[in-house]
């Protein structure tokens, strides 16, 4: 009986995780993007300056 209790409290616990590890997964490639979009304005605006 105490083994299914703790296997029901480890599926919890792993399921409450799951969305935070997800949200700083898409956290962190919506950061990789936006500094991808900053990196390739700032070579842009070196490479070809406004005429």
């Amino acid at each position: 009986m105490l083994g299914i209790w703790r296997d029901f409290l480890v599926a919890v616990v792993t399921a409450l995780r799951k969305p935070d590890e997800r949200a700083l997964a898409e956290e962190r490639r919506r950061a990789v993007e936006r500094l991808a979009d900053e990196t390739v304005r700032e070579n842009r605006r070196t490479v070809d300056p406004p005429e």
